[in-house]
Parts: structure tokens; sequence; C-alpha cells
């Protein structure tokens, strides 16, 4: 068996297991009626193909995982001291931020882990010119803006570590020309 038909069997049972856990029981009929959703899924509703242009560095990953529940559980301290604090609400604003990460997949990952943080939200994602428009709950002051740009500095800083360091990243064939012929403005 080849990796894709791998991967199709993979997705296949998982979507079964999901199926028996919606229904509550396991039973022969749960399970052959997950196959059959889960197949009839597969072939209606297709995903496109997404290539992993780099490779996976496990120890990075595991700083990237570390930063990102720390970043989350400072966020959500200052989420909560800004809905119990006297005085008036935050200044929120939207910023935008040059993002150096290539690969589609691994610009969805960061926008992910983006918008797990309490007090940010994508808004809006300039594929072409690699710009993100992030809204942001404190943008009062310049303290809190740079705050905000040195944390979605290190989240892509560890992404870039983690999936598609220079020296193991090479584009998709489709999307060669995209990164070799043009460059953001």
């Amino acid at each position: 068996m080849n990796r894709t038909r791998v991967l199709r069997l993979f997705v296949l049972l998982w979507l079964t297991f999901v199926w028996v856990l919606l229904w509550g029981n396991v039973s022969a009929a749960n399970i052959l009626g997950g196959l059959a959703v889960g197949a009839v899924v597969m072939v209606a509703l297709p995903l496109p193909r997404v290539d992993v242009e780099g490779r996976v560095h496990l120890r990075a990953v595991v700083k990237l995982i570390a930063v990102v529940l720390y970043y989350s559980v400072i966020s959500s301290a200052q989420v909560a001291w800004a809905a119990l604090r006297p005085g008036p609400p935050p200044i929120t604003g939207v910023l935008r931020h040059r993002v150096s990460i290539q690969s589609d997949l691994v610009l969805t990952l960061l926008i992910d882990a983006l918008n797990l943080v309490p007090g940010t939200m994508v808004l809006e994602i300039d594929k072409r010119r690699r710009l993100l428009y992030v809204h942001v709950l404190d943008v009062g002051t310049e303290k809190s803006v740079e705050q905000f740009r040195r944390i979605i500095g290190k989240y892509e800083q560890y992404f870039i570590e983690s999936f598609e360091r220079p020296s193991d990243w090479k584009p998709a064939p489709w999307h060669r020309d995209e990164y070799e012929g043009s460059s953001p403005e």
C-alpha cells in the first residue's frame, strides 16, 4: 500500500470512529454505518490535496507547543483582567503583520494558533503579499502593540523552525513558480 491509500484508510477509520462516538454505543450496525457514511463523505466531499513542503522537527514542535500554551495562559489572564478591572474597556484595533512563512499549510497552522490566543482574531489574509490583518484586544499603548508583535514573531519563528527550515523546505511542483518567480510587495 502506498502512502495515499494508507492516509485514505486512516481518514475512513477516523470518520467511522467519530460516527460511532456520535451514536454513543459500539455495535456492528454503527460500525458498518460509519464506514458507509465515511465512504460517502470521502467520495462526495473530497478535500484538496495539501502537500507537506518541509520536514517536521519534533524538538522544535515541542518548543512550539510550549510557547503557544504559555502565551495562551498569559493572554487568558490579560483578557480576564481587562474584563474585571474597573475603568474603561481596552482600545481595540487591527494590526497588520507580514509573515515569512511560505507554505500554505504552515500559514494555516499559524493562523489557527493565533486564533486560539484569547483577545486576537485573524480577520484577513493577503496570501500574495503574505500579510495578516489581526484584530487585537488591547492596542492602547505602544507597549501592548510591541507585546503583540513580539508574540506573533515568536510564533512565526517557532513554526518555521518546526516545519519549514530553509534547508528542508521544497515547494510543491504547482507552487514552485509562485515562490520562485515572484516576491512579496
